[in-house]
């Protein structure tokens, strides 16, 4: 009965944090096809980007925050305060009476929605076992994908069903059921009670978030200047973590070469598969219906991955292998797309197939890797480690993508995309981890307890 009450409780909480990463997730996109609506309703259409800027912006600068406090305060407190300031904040979305009050509240939200991705998956650390994770991680994975796909032409429906304030409604009834399964079934604290907090590493790398989210989007002379910015408040960010009672990103994260490897890998291809999406209806070139029905390859590979990849897991364990094949797979799908104006839409197809293969085989491999290599006492500060390299990775790829196919043309960028991921399969973990880490100064000899349900 112990075990049964254990289990549910712990079924419960993956609940939670799934219904808390559905809401993170699709509020990334779920509000582009109401803009000109939104710009209509509010006035000030010049501005009305910053409601989709503001929120991946804060959603990327508070990442690595959310890490350090969840390690510090613990999943269940971060992901209850999570909620509800996502819950809040879409409140104040929906009831936005000016275009500048709408963007201030987004901006918000995307606090919200940082903590929700770094809860599910530090918490899922602490609930599952290794097999445990690899038979959820592509629930995770599945839902991030459906949210990308399905956000916007959701949020289309719902504007022209009820009204765009709907879209940041919807939030509200799924807070509270994220808060009524996880309140009490997510696992408490498990670090040290006090720690200082990293003000000035907080600072710095909110400044490199910052500059590189926004890199893209402005005259070639700011790009010089944010791009120096950003390298500036890098190399100063190393330089304080290296000093720091309590860093946000703990050095002692990379004294493990599989978990270096992962972070920097991760970095990669979001550089490469997150920043070339942007551009693949661009590279299709044809209408809106024709180019949706054209992406749905791309779903379906994605997909295909995501239900499957326990099952491959139980016939070859290795995750490491994995995620190379993974890698392998965005090779060939970003050459498949670069040759659409050589082969047609038939290599375009075949591309798209493998782009979202790779994606789906990339993103489970090198979380799952992260989630067994990171110390215990530092998974908090590690999943949002990892989590901020994939973010700003594709903020990056976006601009440099960007600057590729207006300087030469959009196959020049896919290539490139391809090239960035063959370095990453080069560079990629050979060795599969076996169990998890034992806390940060624990001598790697000591097996943690088993865990027996949420604590």
């Amino acid at each position: 009965m112990h075990i049964k009450r254990a289990l549910a409780g712990r079924n419960a909480a993956f609940a939670a944090l799934l219904l808390g990463m559905l809401m993170a997730a699709l509020d990334t996109n779920v509000v582009v096809a109401a803009l000109p609506t939104i710009a209509d309703s509010l006035g000030h259409p010049a501005a009305v980007g910053g409601v989709t800027a503001g929120f991946l912006l804060t959603v990327a600068v508070a990442t690595p925050l959310h890490g350090s406090l969840s390690d510090r305060w613990g999943r269940r407190r971060t992901f209850v305060l999570s909620v509800l300031i996502f819950a809040i904040s879409s409140l104040g979305c929906a009831l936005a009476p000016s275009m500048f009050a709408l963007i201030a509240s987004r901006a918000v939200q995307g606090i919200g929605a940082s903590g929700l991705i770094v809860a599910a998956v530090a918490g899922m650390t602490e609930l599952f076992d290794r097999a445990g994770l690899v038979r959820r991680q592509g629930w995770l994975t599945a839902m991030f994908a459906a949210s990308s796909i399905g956000g916007a032409p959701l949020g289309g429906l719902l504007t022209a069903v009820a009204g765009w304030r709907a879209i940041f409604l919807v939030n509200l009834p799924i807070s509270a059921m994220a808060l009524a399964l996880g309140s009490r079934t997510i696992p408490r604290r498990s670090g040290p009670a006090r720690r200082p907090f990293d003000v000035l590493g907080a600072i710095m790398i909110t400044i490199v978030g910052a500059a590189v989210v926004v890199l893209g989007t402005v005259p070639p002379l700011w790009t010089l200047l944010l791009a120096g910015i950003a390298v500036l408040a890098a190399t100063t960010f190393v330089l304080v973590e290296r000093r720091a009672a309590s860093p946000l990103v703990p050095p002692a994260l990379f004294a493990d070469r599989g978990l270096t490897r992962a972070i920097a890998v991760t970095a990669l291809s979001g550089v490469a598969l997150f920043g070339t999406f942007t551009y693949v209806p661009l590279a299709i070139g044809a209408g809106p219906a024709t180019t949706g029905l054209l992406l749905l390859p791309m779903s379906a590979g994605q997909l295909v991955v995501t239900s499957s990849f326990a099952v491959l897991t139980r016939r070859k364990p290795r995750i490491a292998a994995w995620g190379r094949f993974g890698l392998a797979l965005g090779v060939l799908g970003m050459l498949g797309i670069a040759a659409i104006p050589l082969f047609g839409l038939v290599a375009g197809l075949l591309g798209l197939a493998g782009a979202g293969a790779a994606l789906g085989l990339s993103m489970q491999a090198y979380t799952l890797i992260g989630q067994a290599q990171a110390p215990r006492d530092l998974i908090g500060a590690g999943m949002a480690t990892l989590t901020f390299a994939r973010q700003l990775g594709g903020s990056l790829g976006i601009a440099i993508f960007g600057w590729i196919s207006a300087g030469a043309s959009l196959p020049a960028a896919f290539l490139t995309a391809a090239a960035i991921l063959a370095f990453a399969l080069i560079i990629a973990p050979r060795d599969d981890p076996a169990t998890p880490k034992p806390p940060h100064g624990t001598p790697h000899n000591h097996r943690p307890a088993p865990r027996s349900g949420p604590r």
